[in-house]
C-alpha cells in the first residue's frame, strides 16, 4: 500500500466514480480499478461497492477512508515539519478559488510565487464560495481566494485586491455607446446572469430596489460561458472588471460602468485562525499581497 494508492481510493470515495477519478488523476479507467483491488486484496476486504451501476463506499470502506485521510494528512505534517527546519520554504500548499479568479487573478500570483521558490508545490482546486469556505474548514486547502464580505469567525480575511461588478455587452449592442448605465437600462434587456453566488444576490437586491422585472436568457455556473453567451449577444451580462479586461482589449465585450450603483466585487485571502503556516505558507501570503495590491483596478481602455 502505498501513498498513491491512498489517494487514489480517497478519489473515487469522494466523486463516486472510476471514470470521474481518473480524470482527476490523469490516469485511465483500468489503472485506477487496478489500484483499488491491489488495495482490496491488501487489506482483505471490499472497500467500494460497484454494483448496480454506481459505486458507493462499503462499511470497510468508510474505516478506512479515515486512516487513508489520517495518513495523507501525517505525511504532509512530516514533510513540512521537515521543510520547516530549513530556512527555504519547501512542501505544498493548496488554494481554493472560481473560475474567473483562476483565470484573471491568481496567474500572476503563482507565476511569480514560483520564481522565488521553486521547490514548494503549488496546486488549486477550482469551485464555488461555499465549497472554498468549506475546504478551507476542514483543512483540505490550505487558502482560499473568494468574494468579500466573508463572515465566518474561524477565518483570517486578508483583502487582497479591489474590484467592481461591470454591466458587459458585445460591441454592437445599443448600450455599447454609453459611457455609463443604469441598472434599468441594462434590465430592458435580457440578461444573462450567474446561476448563484454573491454576484447574483446583489443583482437581485438592485432589482428589487429599483422594482424592476428582468428577464432572464440564461442562468450560468461558469463566468466564461457567461462572457461567451453575451458576446453572442445572447443577452446583457454582469461581471467583475478584471475579469474582463482581456475580452475589452481584443474588442469582443464593452464594459460599461454602473452609474446609479456600486457593487464591490473584492477578494480576499483567506485561511483558518488556527492553523499553524508554514514557511511555505508565510511565504505565499506575502507574495499575494505584494503582487494583488488594493488599489482599485484601474478602468479598461475602451
Amino acid at each position: 500500500m502505498d501513498f498513491d494508492q491512498l489517494e487514489t481510493f480517497l478519489e473515487v470515495a469522494r466523486l463516486s466514480s472510476f471514470s470521474r477519478a481518473a480524470e482527476k488523476r490523469f490516469r485511465t479507467q483500468p489503472a485506477i480499478s487496478a489500484q483499488i483491488r491491489a488495495l482490496e486484496e491488501e487489506i482483505g476486504a471490499r472497500i467500494l461497492d460497484r454494483s448496480g451501476g454506481k459505486v458507493s463506499i462499503t462499511a470497510a470502506g468508510k474505516l478506512f477512508q479515515k486512516y487513508a485521510e489520517e495518513t495523507l494528512e501525517a505525511r504532509k505534517a512530516v514533510l513540512t515539519a521537515i521543510a520547516e527546519t530549513e530556512r527555504v520554504p519547501r512542501g505544498e500548499i493548496i488554494v481554493g478559488a472560481n473560475e474567473g479568479t483562476c483565470l484573471h487573478i491568481l496567474p500572476e500570483v503563482f507565476a511569480q510565487f514560483k520564481k522565488q521558490y521553486p521547490d514548494v508545490a503549488v496546486n488549486i482546486k477550482s469551485a464555488d464560495y461555499a465549497k472554498i469556505l468549506d475546504s478551507v474548514i476542514d483543512n483540505s486547502v490550505d487558502f482560499g481566494v473568494v468574494s468579500m464580505p466573508v463572515s465566518d469567525p474561524r477565518l483570517t480575511v486578508v483583502l487582497i485586491h479591489r474590484d467592481e461588478l461591470v454591466i458587459i455587452v458585445p460591441p454592437q449592442h445599443p448600450l455599447a455607446k454609453l459611457k455609463s448605465a443604469t441598472i434599468a437600462d441594462a434590465a430592458r434587456f435580457p440578461l444573462v446572469v450567474p446561476k448563484a453566488g454573491h454576484t447574483r444576490d446583489a443583482l437581485e437586491d438592485l432589482f428589487y430596489e429599483n422594482k424592476l422585472k428582468p428577464r432572464y436568457a440564461m442562468e450560468l455556473d461558469s463566468s466564461e460561458l457567461l462572457k461567451r453567451f453575451v458576446a453572442a449577444d445572447v443577452g446583457v451580462g454582469f461581471i467583475a472588471r478584471s475579469n474582463v479586461q482581456e475580452d475589452v482589449r481584443a474588442n469582443v465585450l464593452v464594459a460599461i460602468p454602473i452609474s446609479d450603483a456600486q457593487v464591490r466585487r473584492d477578494l480576499a485571502l483567506v485561511f483558518r485562525k488556527d492553523k499553524a503556516l508554514s514557511r511555505a505558507a508565510l511565504a505565499f501570503i506575502d507574495t499575494t499581497v505584494k503582487i494583488k495590491t488594493v488599489d482599485a483596478v484601474a478602468p479598461a481602455k475602451r
